[in-house]
Parts: C-alpha cells; sequence; structure tokens
C-alpha cells in the first residue's frame, strides 16, 4: 500500500521517527539500526510496511528495502510478529541475523528477546532457502546521539522492556562506556535484558 515515505524528518529517536509529508505527520516504528543510518538532514527516506490489525494500523520503517524484505521474512515466520521482529532486527545487524539463519546458529537467535528454541529453529527452518537466494548485503553504521542514555532508554522501553529494568542494564552498560553510540549501548543492552 504504502511503499516509501520521502518527507521532512520532525523527531528521530531509536525506536521512531516522525516524517512530515505534505503536512501530515507520520509515526514510524523504526529498528535501532535503521536509526544508525539515518542521518539527522532534514530530507528523509523511509521504506514502509504498513501492518494492520484489529485494532490498530502501525508503520514500520526501513533505511532500505534489503531491511525491509528481511522483516517482511521474519513475520511470516510462525510466532515471530512485527514488534518481535523489529526487537531482532535491533539486536544484532540484519546481515548478522541473516548469516545466523544460514549457519543454523540457533543460539544467536535464543540470545534474543522473545525468541525461544522453538521459535529460533522455525526461523531457520523458514527462512534459511529465501535468505540464501535473497542474500541482501546490509551495511551499519553508528551515530552518536545528543543523550545517549535517553535516547538508549527510550528505544528499550518503547520495544516492550519494563522502565526501571532497562535503567539498571543501561547503568551496567554505560560505566567506562562513553565512546558507544546509541546503536552500540541499545545493543549491549539487550544482550543483557
Amino acid at each position: 500500500m504504502i511503499d516509501y515515505l520521502k518527507g521532512k524528518l520532525v523527531e528521530k529517536s531509536p525506536a521512531h521517527a516522525v516524517i512530515e509529508c505534505n503536512g501530515v505527520g507520520y509515526h514510524v516504528n523504526i529498528s535501532v539500526h535503521t536509526f544508525g543510518l539515518m542521518s539527522n538532514d532534514e530530507l528523509c527516506k523511509l521504506f514502509i510496511e504498513f501492518i494492520v490489525r484489529e485494532d490498530a494500523q502501525i508503520l514500520y520503517g526501513f533505511a532500505n528495502k534489503d531491511e525491509r524484505q528481511l522483516f517482511r521474512n521474519l513475520i511470516s515466520v510462525s510466532g515471530v510478529g512485527p514488534n518481535t521482529a523489529r526487537v531482532i532486527l535491533s539486536s544484532y545487524k540484519p546481515s548478522d541475523i541473516q548469516t545466523a539463519i544460514l549457519n543454523e546458529n540457533v543460539d544467536i537467535l535464543k540470545s534474543i528477546k522473545g525468541i525461544g528454541a522453538k521459535t529460533a529453529q522455525r526461523v531457520i527452518i523458514d527462512l534459511k532457502d529465501k535468505i540464501a537466494r535473497e542474500e541482501p548485503q546490509l551495511e551499519i553504521s553508528s551515530i552518536a546521539g545528543n543523550t545517549l542514555r535517553d535516547e538508549a532508554l527510550s528505544a528499550l522501553v518503547a520495544l516492550g522492556f519494563e522502565r526501571n529494568k532497562a535503567i539498571k542494564v543501561l547503568q551496567k552498560v554505560l560505566v567506562g562506556q562513553e565512546a558507544l553510540s546509541v546503536e552500540q549501548v541499545i545493543k549491549s543492552a539487550l544482550k543483557q535484558l
């Protein structure tokens, strides 16, 4: 329905972005990976996956078509919904997820919140052939945030983690690690939650 949004970047956080297109502001859920690839330029373009549920219509945005395709592949697996797919894309680089699937590395997938052993195996079985055929080349870049701790905390809360638990984990992650990007902080925190 909506292939992409291109417009003025009004707001950006590790969990969402607001893009104004012709006077309408669209709230778009994003992964930490997409956040890292987005520049702070006024003009922004995100490839969109439009999810319609009984109680909501939700936009998910991606920095490139390859990440969006991986998201689509993930949500096609029984037991993996859009929010779980976003957590997966926020926990590891998309290329690492693809490598884990191709190499049948259940442990990497099990380490992600919301993914148990059975779901990890189902992801591998369902997606191994699809990923092998597609083989997108995804890259990642990091971008330092204004308030590292606040952006990381808001992203973790948006991904469904308890605020107090996220604060404690972020305190551990940030000790002596001021040089980390927001993306790196969130990924480290996700591994400990």
